[in-house]
C-alpha cells in the first residue's frame, strides 16, 4: 500500500501528496504498541517527532491526514490526536494553515532540534503561558473589527471602569465559566491582576484597615507589592484543604485576606467547601474583604474547575482575574469584580489614577469573548498544557525517584517536593544555571527557611516547555539532588 496518495516515495523530489491515515499507521505502528512513557497522545507525538527528525519518511511539506481519520484508523479519541498535532505544532515540527491541513514543517537543511537546546526566555517560570501559542491571527482580526466598528466617541477618555461592551461580555463569561455573581456595573477593567491588587491595597489603607492576611506559602511578588503599598502582611498556614482559617489571629484587626482558592499558589491545593464557608462566616462577622486571585481558574485537567468563591459570597469577595495566564502578560488586561459596598469607592479611585483605559484592547477582547474565540483558545491550550504536565509527571516518576508532585492536576505550574536528602538551594542553583526560571517552595514562605535546610521543593512552570526541555530539566534536578544516603549499618564500599 502506498504511503502517499500521489505514490511518491521519500527519496523523490517534487510535490508531496497528503499522507493517508493507513499510511501513517504503517509508519508509526499500532497506537497501543508505541514505545515510551506517558499516555497515547504523548507517545504518538514522540513517534511523529522521531520520524520528522529522521527526515526520510516524513519529509518537509508532507500533509498529515486529518485528525478524525487518524483517530478512526488508530482506534483513538480525536482529542488524543488533536493534542499530539498541537504539541508538535507548538514545538515547530508541524505547521498548520487554514484550508490546507497540517504539514511537516521545513526545519532547514540538516537542522534538527538538539537534545539540549537553550531554553527560551522565562522557561519554566511559574505562571507563564506558551507564548508561541498566542492567537495572533484572531487577535489581529479582533483589532480590525474593533477599529471598524468603534464610534468616534470611543476614542475619547471613556468610562474609567472600562468599556461597557467588554464589561458586558466579561460578566457573561464569568457567570458561565467561573460561576461568578457578575454584572457589568460591578466590574472594573484593570491593567492585570497586580494593578487590581494595588487598587485594593490602596483602598484598604485609606479605610484604616491596613492589615492583610496571605496564604503561607504564597506568591513572593504579592507579599512585596502589599508591603510596598504600606500594608502589614501576616500569614495563615496552608494544609491539604487550603488556608487554615482557625489559625487566623485577631480577625477583627484584618482588612482583607488574599486567597487563591481554585489552585492554591504554589501548593496546588483547592480550597475545600468547609474552608470556603468558614472564611465567608469570618468575613461577614468581622467586616473582612476576601480577595480571590483567580489566576489559574481556567485550567483543571481531571474535571471541571471549581466555581469561584465570589459566586458563593459576592457581598464580601473581590474577584481578581486577567488574561496573563490564558493569552499573554503583555496585553495587561485584567478585571476586578467587587462587592456592591466597595464598587463606588474603587471606581472613584480608578478614575483619579486611570482616567481612561486601553479602549482598543477592551473592544478586541470583547470581540473574542462574543464570538467564542476566547473559549475555543482555552480549550486548545488546556489540552496542550495537560499533555505537558503529564509528560513532566511521567519524567519525574521514571527518572527522579524521591521527587513528589503536589496538589491537584491544574494550572500552569507543578510543585514538586524534593527528596529529604537534597537541598532546595543546591537544586535551584543547578536548574537556574541551565536557564530554567524555576521557583523554590521555600522562596514562597513569608519567612524563607535557611539555605542549608534539607528537603524543600520546586515550583516548575511547564506550559512553555517542550518534551526535550522537560526531560533535560528533570535530569539536571535529579543530578543536583544526589543519590539517597545508604541505610544505617550499610558497610562502606571496598577500596
Amino acid at each position: 500500500m502506498a504511503l502517499h496518495e500521489d505514490q511518491s516515495t521519500a527519496g523523490e523530489s517534487g510535490p508531496i501528496g497528503p499522507l493517508t491515515a493507513s499510511g501513517l499507521r504503517a509508519l508509526t505502528g499500532d497506537a497501543a504498541t508505541l514505545p515510551g512513557p506517558g499516555g497515547l497522545g504523548v507517545r504518538l507525538a514522540a513517534r511523529l517527532r522521531e520520524l520528522i527528525r529522521a527526515g526520510a519518511a516524513l519529509r518537509p511539506g508532507t500533509v498529515l491526514p486529518p485528525t478524525r481519520a487518524v483517530a478512526a484508523e488508530f482506534g483513538l479519541s480525536r482529542g488524543v490526536v488533536v493534542a499530539a498535532y498541537e504539541q508538535l505544532t507548538a514545538e515547530g515540527f508541524l505547521a498548520g494553515r487554514q484550508g490546507s491541513g497540517t504539514r511537516v514543517a521545513d526545519l532547514g537543511a540538516g537542522a534538527r532540534p538538539a537534545p539540549k537546546a537553550a531554553p527560551p526566555e522565562e522557561a519554566a517560570r511559574p505562571g507563564v503561558p506558551d507564548l508561541g501559542g498566542f492567537p495572533r491571527g484572531r487577535w489581529l482580526a479582533a483589532y480590525r473589527q474593533a477599529l471598524t466598528a468603534m464610534a468616534d466617541g470611543d476614542l475619547g477618555y471613556g468610562d474609567p471602569r472600562g468599556h461597557v461592551r467588554l464589561r458586558t461580555e466579561l460578566a457573561a463569561h464569568l457567570r458561565a465559566f467561573r460561576g461568578a455573581d457578575a454584572s457589568p456595573d460591578a466590574l472594573l477593567v484593570v491593567g492585570g491582576a497586580a494593578d487590581g491588587l494595588t487598587l485594593l491595597a490602596d483602598t484598604l489603607a485609606a479605610r484604616g484597615r491596613p492589615r492583610i492576611a496571605v496564604e503561607d506559602p504564597s506568591s513572593p511578588r504579592a507579599h512585596a507589592l502589599l508591603r510596598r503599598r504600606g500594608l502589614e502582611v501576616t500569614g495563615v498556614p496552608v494544609d491539604g484543604e487550603g488556608p487554615a482559617v482557625d489559625a487566623l489571629r485577631q480577625p477583627g484587626r484584618l482588612g482583607a485576606v488574599l486567597l487563591t482558592p481554585a489552585h492554591q499558589y504554589p501548593t496546588g491545593v483547592p480550597l475545600s467547601a468547609g474552608r470556603r464557608h468558614a472564611l465567608v462566616r469570618l468575613a461577614r462577622e468581622h467586616g473582612v474583604l476576601l480577595i480571590e486571585d483567580d489566576y489559574n481558574g481556567a485550567f483543571r485537567y481531571d474535571r471541571e474547575p471549581p466555581g469561584c468563591l465570589q459566586g458563593l459570597a459576592p457581598d464580601v469577595t473581590a474577584l481578581l482575574g486577567s488574561v496573563s495566564k490564558t493569552l499573554a502578560p503583555a496585553l495587561r488586561l485584567g478585571w476586578l469584580l467587587t462587592p456592591p459596598a466597595w464598587a463606588p469607592r474603587l471606581a472613584h479611585d480608578r478614575a483619579l489614577t486611570h482616567p481612561t483605559g486601553h479602549t482598543l484592547d477592551h473592544l478586541a477582547f470583547a470581540h473574542l469573548l462574543r464570538t467564542g474565540d476566547y473559549t475555543a483558545h482555552l480549550r486548545r491550550t488546556r489540552r496542550r498544557y495537560h499533555s505537558r504536565r503529564l509528560h513532566l509527571t511521567t519524567e519525574l516518576a521514571a527518572a527522579a525517584p524521591g521527587f513528589t508532585p503536589l496538589g491537584t492536576p491544574g494550572g500552569l505550574h507543578l510543585s514538586v517536593a524534593l527528596p529529604p536528602w537534597s537541598r532546595e538551594a543546591e537544586v535551584l542553583a543547578a536548574v537556574r544555571a541551565e536557564g530554567y526560571d524555576v521557583q523554590g517552595l521555600g522562596e514562597c514562605a513569608l519567612a524563607p527557611p535557611p539555605p542549608d535546610r534539607h528537603g524543600g521543593g520546586l515550583v516548575i512552570g511547564f506550559a512553555a516547555l517542550t518534551p526535550t526541555a522537560i526531560t533535560h530539566l528533570v535530569g539536571v534536578a535529579r543530578a543536583a539532588a544526589g543519590a539517597p544516603p545508604p541505610p544505617p549499618g550499610t558497610p562502606p564500599p571496598p577500596g
